[in-house]
C-alpha cells in the first residue's frame, strides 16, 4: 500500500486525510501554527517515519506569510533538499498558497510567492500542485471567516487535486 505523509500547518492538520484517502496509508505529522523554521527544525525526528514514505506532501507557508517572514524561501528550500536526501526514494510533493483574502495582504503577493515556491521545486526535483488556480476557479465559499482556513468545499477541491496528482505518481512509479 502506498505511504504517503503530510508535512505543514493547520490546512494539513486539521482535516482527515486517511478518510478521504482510503486507498493509501496517510501518516499526518503537519502542526497546527507551523511555520516553515518549525518544520525544518522538526525534520531531524520526521527523518526517521518519513524513510518508508512512497509520497510526501509539504503545505507550508501560510502562516509565513501572514508573519511576514523574510526567510521562508530559504528554509522551505532547505525542507526539500534534507527531505530529498534522507528520503530518496520518495515523491516529494509542495502545494501552493492557496488564495486567501486578508484585507492586509497585497492583491499579488500570494501568486508571487507561489511563483517563487514553484520554481523553486523544478530546482529541487519535487512536484508541484497548483491549488492556487484551482480555488480562483470556483464559485462556492471556499474558506471559514477567517479567510485562511478551509471550508470542506474548500477542501474537497483539495482532495480531488491531490488524488489526481498521486495517481499519476503511483503510476508513473
Amino acid at each position: 500500500m502506498t505511504r504517503i505523509l503530510l508535512l505543514g500547518d493547520s490546512l494539513l492538520a486539521e482535516h482527515d486525510w486517511q478518510k478521504r484517502l482510503p486507498s493509501y496509508r496517510v501518516e499526518n505529522l503537519a502542526v497546527p501554527g507551523a511555520q516553515a523554521s518549525d518544520l525544518l527544525d522538526s525534520l531531524a525526528t520526521i527523518a526517521p517515519p518519513a524513510r518508508g514514505a512512497d509520497i510526501i506532501v509539504v503545505m507550508i507557508g501560510t502562516n509565513d506569510l501572514l508573519q511576514d517572514n523574510d526567510l521562508y524561501l530559504q528554509q522551505l528550500k532547505q525542507i526539500l533538499i534534507t527531505l530529498s536526501n534522507s528520503c530518496p526514494g520518495a515523491e516529494t510533493l509542495v502545494c501552493s498558497l492557496l488564495p486567501m483574502d486578508l484585507p492586509h495582504l497585497p492583491a499579488n503577493a500570494v501568486s508571487s510567492l507561489n511563483n517563487h515556491i514553484e520554481a523553486l521545486t523544478m530546482r529541487t526535483g519535487c512536484c508541484y500542485l497548483d491549488l492556487h488556480k484551482r480555488f480562483l476557479g470556483s464559485s462556492k465559499p471556499l474558506f471559514q471567516e477567517d479567510g485562511v482556513h478551509l471550508t470542506a468545499a474548500g477542501y474537497a477541491i483539495w482532495e480531488r487535486a491531490l488524488l489526481e496528482h498521486i495517481a499519476f505518481l503511483v503510476e508513473n512509479d
